[in-house]
């Protein structure tokens, strides 16, 4: 296994990490309902199921 020869400093290490970030996702609008929803998602509202501004499925009611 590697093994250091010496201890990398905290400013050469940071620099490294600079890349990793968290990113908030992209979040679309329904032209049909109007509710937010993840890209290339389907979603519930009001016990209907919607992709693409349609319904797919509907919630049985038992």
């Amino acid at each position: 296994m590697a093994h250091p020869k010496r201890k990398q400093s905290k400013t050469r290490r940071d620099k490294r990490r600079t890349h990793y970030k968290a990113v908030a996702p992209t979040v679309a609008v329904c032209p049909t309902t109007g509710e937010p929803h993840l890209y290339h998602r389907a979603y519930w509202h009001e016990g209907k199921l919607y992709y693409k501004g349609k319904v797919v499925m509907e919630k049985e009611v038992a």
